[in-house]
């Protein structure tokens, strides 16, 4: 969720802030001049375009860190600049036209799409095809379904919707979600929380946080929310972009979609080596060497997964998600069918 990643991005902001400026600020100018060589246009020549990240550097950006890196933004023309989100998100940054694309997620972009603060911005491509996350807990205690959260502490970042899923799944497995102990808690390392017992439960996005607990040797359960409810095979996370960048720049918006996605491609064929090139171009992640690989192998099939290429959007799934919000009264206003994405730019 939207809020838990400002929350982090604060948290490790002071201990990586020298690393971060290096990586936050890489610009496909500089490096890729290598790779790119005599057929790239100088970096006068190139069309300028800025990245918004959603927090901090990690394994689902490998693929515009590869891009950046092996120059495919620059065989197209690209200066990317890649830039950290404000305190009010990706959303706000590319809304206002001050970044051309970023990442966000469709279930906290949908105050940004309807209702009296709605702005500019659409999904361009999903990062990944299937929602990975779903509640992490100490094996054997009961938590390995959602009924079992009954009598636990579950670390909540006290969200409506994410609230109202959790509701969901404990419903539909038989369960009473009064029974489950809303704690109020913003765990940013999920190993340590288990192992200290200062929770029980944790929601989780599993190409991080539970490839840490594999690293780690904690022996974990696990539930995804998508296996409960098909509903909650929503896009998370997604690119974004301004509305009348992508109106007034559509060739350059095509063009770094096509880079974009050859990064992603590389890292899906070469999970190792885009491991090492994302640490590379993200130093601090280097101390995380071993989850960085690990998380890497794990996404290897997942950027894709089933879908015909990477970043296309299922039409169905996407509006599954908003028509279950509408349901639930969960938007402000009703969120019409086919709102906030397209396939339109994505390589055809």
């Amino acid at each position: 969720m939207k809020t838990m990643k400002k929350i982090c991005s604060a948290v490790l902001a002071a201990t990586m802030l020298l690393a971060l400026t290096a990586c936050g600020s890489a610009s496909s100018g500089s490096s890729s001049a290598a790779a790119s060589g005599s057929a790239s246009a100088s970096a006068s020549e190139k069309t300028k375009v800025t990245f918004v990240l959603d927090w901090t550097p990690n394994t689902n950006h490998t693929g515009l860190y590869v891009a950046l890196a092996n120059g495919y933004f620059a065989d197209e023309g690209l200066d990317v600049e890649v830039v950290q989100p404000p305190d009010d998100g990706a959303e706000m940054l590319v809304g206002s036209g001050k970044a051309d694309f970023g990442v966000s997620f469709q279930d906290t972009m949908e105050p940004a799409i309807v209702g009296d603060s709605a702005m500019p911005i659409t999904a361009v491509a999903a990062v990944i095809q299937h929602n990975t996350s779903g509640i992490v807990s100490r094996k054997g205690e009961g938590m390995d379904r959602p009924k079992g959260l009954e009598g636990h502490d579950y670390a909540t970042w006290d969200m409506d919707v994410e609230k109202a899923m959790l509701k969901n799944v404990v419903e539909t497995d038989g369960g009473d979600f009064s029974k489950v102990n809303l704690v109020p808690s913003t765990v940013t390392d999920e190993v340590s929380a288990l192992q200290s017992n200062s929770v029980d439960a944790i929601w989780i996005f599993y190409a991080w946080a539970g490839v840490a607990c594999e690293v780690a040797n904690l022996p974990i359960d696990y539930f995804a929310f998508s296996d409960i409810n098909p509903a909650f095979d929503y896009y998370t996370p997604v690119i974004i972009a301004n509305n009348d960048f992508l109106a007034n720049n559509p060739d350059t918006a095509k063009t770094f979609l096509r880079a974009l996605s050859k990064g992603y491609e590389y890292a899906v064929e070469n999970p190792d080596d885009a491991a090492n090139i994302l640490m590379e171009q993200c130093p601090e992640l280097k101390d995380s060497a071993d989850l960085v690989t690990a998380s890497q192998e794990y996404l290897a099939d997942q950027y894709t997964a089933d879908a015909s290429q990477w970043g296309i959007f299922d039409a169905d799934r996407w509006n599954a998600f908003y028509n279950w919000m509408n349901d639930n009264g969960l938007s402000a206003e009703k969120i019409p069918e086919n709102t906030g994405f397209t396939n339109d730019y994505l390589p055809q």
